[in-house]
């Protein structure tokens, strides 16, 4: 197997653990690759496209690139009515579209279950790349969309969730995540990852292990949508929840008392959809990110540690 080191102008790749990879084209440009599919997560078809194709982008949002151009990737049984294929289709393609790139391509099968979701082409500054490490003791969290999508679409799937609980969720997975990148290029981010499928302590660990810090979230500063809570208690949790906990629970202390039902314990560690971007930026330039994404939320802090995630 080649090493990053074989490839001077591979400036992201699987030497360490990141969002997309990124090659180094000039000294001005560099290009961002990446790729996410899965089965549907609401019942609408174009919802499902846009959410599906946000998801997908928010990669490149999260190593601080643009979008250029994008290629379906598609499972679809033959089973079906053609015409939710061509929703789900022109739903990612408007959603590319509002990220200012294109579909040009893409390629199909026939499959039991339908899936969909996009290969990502992107471009970057080098020096504007923002990785997971590189968040520094003293500095600021921010999450820049509110939690609880996985727990809410699980109660969906479960013909229990209230149709405006849903429609919130939809609402913030459609979201694309390139403002709040934009904001983190000006603000001179020190790190950021999106949250996703490792859900927000998950991915904080990577965060602060790929620094060499410990994050400290203050639970009360957390956001969540509308009903997640409820659906919670009522153990609406899909099972990647399980397998996030099983294996990041040992970077993961909660302070005595504040959850002993194991409820925000579960929520933290159940799989987001097209989630924010966790940014980590100097206390100074707090107050020009949030005038720029006033819906984000400061969460935390970064302490000296080891990769720790503590939870006040």
């Amino acid at each position: 197997m080649f090493q990053p080191a074989d490839f001077p102008d591979l400036l992201v790749g699987l030497s360490a653990a990141d969002d997309a990879a990124v090659y180094r084209l000039n000294d001005h440009q560099a290009i961002i690759s990446t790729t996410d599919f899965f089965p549907p997560v609401v019942d609408d078809p174009y919802d499902f496209g846009a959410i599906a194709a946000a998801n997908a982008m928010s990669d490149i949002y999260a190593m601080g690139g643009e979008v250029l151009f994008a290629i379906n990737l598609v499972a679809f049984p033959d089973s079906l009515d053609k015409g939710i294929l061509s929703e789900i289709l022109r739903g990612g393609a408007e959603k590319v579209a509002e990220a200012g790139g294109i579909v040009v391509g893409g390629h199909s099968v026939n499959d039991k279950e339908p899936k969909y979701g996009l290969a990502v082409t992107g471009i970057v500054h080098p020096n504007d790349i923002k990785k997971k490490g590189g968040a520094l003791a003293g500095d600021v969290l921010l999450l820049t969309k509110a939690l609880g999508v996985g727990i809410i679409t699980t109660a969906l799937k479960q013909e229990r969730a209230e149709l405006a609980h849903v429609a919130a969720a939809v609402t913030s997975m459609k979201l694309l995540n390139r403002a709040a990148a934009a904001a983190a290029i000006a603000a001179d981010a020190h790190a950021m990852t999106d949250i996703t499928g490792f859900g927000l302590l998950g991915h904080g660990h990577e965060m602060a292990e790929q620094s060499a810090v410990d994050f400290r979230f203050r639970l009360a500063h957390i956001p969540w949508l509308p009903g997640a809570k409820a659906y919670g208690i009522a153990g609406a949790f899909p099972g990647g929840m399980d397998n996030n906990a099983g294996y990041f629970d040992r970077w993961v202390s909660f302070a005595d008392g504040i959850d002993q039902g194991y409820l925000y314990h579960d929520m933290l560690f159940t799989p987001e959809t097209s989630g924010g971007l966790l940014v980590s930026l100097s206390p100074d330039k707090v107050s020009g990110f949030l005038a720029r994404v006033p819906q984000a939320t400061v969460v935390g802090e970064v302490e000296p540690g080891d990769g720790h995630i503590w939870v006040d």
